[in-house]
């Protein structure tokens, strides 16, 4: 991508596709904002950037980003996090709450929120936790941190589950009240006590403790019920198994269709979300046991990961979410009992969806711009990410290069991790530049750092 360079602040991307579709056009930013968007739009003084055969979506919106800070800083920084997300399209990020100390309160959030606006590469909004310490005893301060300066949309114990219904009971309620969303780690810890991969022949064949999809299907179903019956705001992490797939489905037909006993008699809500390893990989890669291929909830069989595809497609799971973790070389290179779960996957998730996803026809250029940004946008109310692509609406944006192929290299990640999973793997289209509020924070492969002011 060149560019020829002028001393205004505006840009003008020539020859541009909105989302791959029809003829290339000129898009002028202006003042964060897209300013015209037409054929043969007069630069002026604005720096005018060659975007021949590029597709222009929305930034991507990822709603599942461990970013480790406050107490792994050995492992990612909001400032390492937020460069990787930079560089695979990213303009908002939802950084979950197993930290150290633990994102239970409005101290801890805001200053995950802080950090976030001092790096300013993408929007961090801090997730809260459930529970106090993440320890599934008592609810933590769920008011406070919605009304805190964080403005927290969304709560999880990412990494254990809320096992308890009372409590998940409990939080779903206050989720109606504050307008925010419970995410939830489905997860039955009685069913995957010792568990080291997915309950299969794949585990039996390699003497693993299994980690069966009941674990996590009977958790999604009770906490639709809770949902529905409360009026809450219910969000599946990580779905894993062609059997949640269909409790789904469940949840939005016939669930739905029962009297609530919430408020009104408004059934509560529910939505999901896929990890870009879920689409594409499955337990056939443990059979090296090399930890990068450990992760929580385990990669499942073929018939799991095609039944994702097929329900990301049609909108039974609502969007993509990266669950990026990255982890300390000594969590990782040791033996696989002993091996952190989680993987990277910032600045991979958008190839690795072309690859599952629009290279298999299931989706198109708009779809990855619904399941990417603007659903994920949507479901916990950012108003100015995940827009369209039209005059007037806030210039954040991504720029992809959709006939690119490139290999994936952990060591030259923006994280300060190299636990991918997609190591040496060749793969379809790759971002070019992304742009938050009509500034460049990453460009041809490199990290633009700028303070936002405002």
């Amino acid at each position: 991508m060149t560019s020829t360079e002028s001393e205004s602040s505006s840009v003008l991307l020539r020859g541009v596709r909105p989302y791959g579709e029809g003829e290339p056009v000129d898009l002028l930013v202006a003042d964060g904002r897209i300013a015209a968007l037409d054929t043969a739009v007069d630069a002026g003084r604005a720096e005018v950037v060659d975007a021949t055969g590029l597709v222009a979506l929305p930034g991507f919106v990822d709603l599942h980003t461990h970013l480790r800070e406050p107490g792994r800083e050995d492992a990612e920084t909001i400032d390492t996090g937020s460069a990787s997300a930079a560089l695979g399209g990213y303009t908002a990020v939802f950084a979950m709450a197993n930290t150290d100390p633990v994102a239970d309160n409005a101290v801890l959030v805001e200053h995950v929120w802080r950090r976030g606006r001092e790096v300013g590469l993408v929007d961090v909004h801090p997730v809260g936790a459930v529970t106090v310490g993440l320890a599934g005893e008592r609810l933590a301060e769920l008011g406070g941190m919605a009304r805190s300066a964080a403005r927290v949309r969304m709560f999880s114990d990412d990494g254990v589950c809320v096992d308890d219904p009372l409590l998940m009971r409990r939080a779903l309620e206050y989720s109606s009240a504050l307008g925010a969303v419970i995410a939830q780690h489905a997860e039955e810890p009685r069913l995957t006590v010792g568990a080291q991969a997915h309950e299969g022949e794949r585990a039996a064949l390699l003497g693993l403790a299994g980690w069966p999809a009941a674990a996590e299907e009977s958790i999604v179903a009770r906490d639709c019920l809770l949902a529905h019956r409360t009026g809450g705001r219910l969000h599946v992490c990580h779905v894993s198994t062609a059997g949640t797939v269909e409790v789904l489905r469940w949840a939005a037909g016939p669930l739905a269709a029962l009297p609530s006993q919430a408020p009104g008699g408004r059934p509560g809500r529910v939505s999901a979300e896929v990890t870009p390893h879920h689409l594409l990989l499955t337990d056939e890669r443990l059979t090296t046991y090399d930890p990068v291929n450990k992760v929580n909830p385990p990669l499942r069989t073929e018939a799991d990961t095609l039944a994702l595809r097929a329900a990301l497609a049609d909108g039974v799971i609502d969007c993509v979410a990266t669950d990026h973790a990255p982890h300390a070389p000594q969590d990782k290179d040791c033996e696989w009992a002993a091996a952190r779960p989680g993987m990277l996957g910032l600045e991979t998730a958008l190839s690795v969806v072309v690859e599952t996803m629009v290279n298999t026809g299931l989706l198109d250029w708009r779809g990855v711009a619904r399941v990417m940004s603007e659903r994920p946008a949507e479901l916990v109310g950012l108003p100015d990410h995940g827009r369209p692509i039209a005059v007037g609406e806030p210039a954040s944006l991504v720029l992809i290069d959709p006939a690119a192929h490139w290999t994936v290299r952990g060591a030259e990640s923006a994280s300060l991790a190299d636990n991918t999973p997609f190591e040496g793997m060749r793969l379809p289209a790759r971002v070019v530049a992304t742009m938050l509020r009509g500034r460049f924070t990453a460009r041809d492969g490199k990290v633009l750092r700028w303070i936002d002011s405002c």
